[in-house]
């Protein structure tokens, strides 16, 4: 764990905040993941590399409640720690630039789903997730002006990568790729 240093968002931010200004096209960022060959194993568990992750893999499992084990964190589990990472982070990085020390912070994210539209029990239920809840909890270190702390909640949320990606949609464009090995002779 990295010990924390006062005031280097701004120390890392600004230059960057300047570069993007005279330059929009720097300020494109891509992020990966790829999931490893698991073909040999059961349906119900694979493994996902983030592709800043080094070359260290995440093992899934697939929920209980479509016939997986639940053993490792499923899909949506990664998509809540996706969501409760980039919150917490956003958070302290805007309470930084805020100069506001924060004693203590804690985002829990929670997503409901109605499986039937996944397992195709009930057409009319769609697939996906129907809801999705952030609970924050926020404490400073010092005494802050109520609103002062509006405005560090208002401004991480309108900053929040992953929060205004699953807020507005996002367009996601689905290729798959057969190979002639993969092609199967009837």
């Amino acid at each position: 764990m990295t010990t924390r240093v006062e005031g280097i968002v701004r120390q890392r931010q600004d230059p960057l905040r300047k570069r993007y200004r005279s330059d929009p096209a720097e300020a494109w960022i891509d992020d990966q993941a790829r999931t490893l060959n698991a073909c040999d194993t059961d349906p119900f568990h694979g493994a996902v590399v983030p592709a800043n992750g080094g070359d260290a893999p995440l093992r899934f499992g697939v929920h209980r409640a479509v016939g997986g084990f639940h053993d490792y964190p499923n899909p949506g589990d990664l998509l809540c720690a996706a969501l409760a990472a980039c919150l917490d982070s956003t958070l302290r990085i805007v309470a930084d630039r805020l100069a506001i020390r924060l004693g203590s912070l804690h985002v829990d994210v929670t997503a409901e789903c109605d499986v039937r539209g996944c397992l195709q029990v009930d057409p009319a239920v769609p697939v996906g997730f129907q809801r999705m809840r952030c609970r924050v909890r926020l404490r400073p270190r010092d005494e802050i002006d109520e609103n002062k702390m509006r405005m560090l909640v208002a401004v991480a949320e309108s900053c929040c990568v992953v929060l205004q990606t699953l807020r507005n949609g996002v367009a996601v464009q689905a290729e798959v790729e057969p190979s002639a090995a993969a092609v199967i002779e009837e």
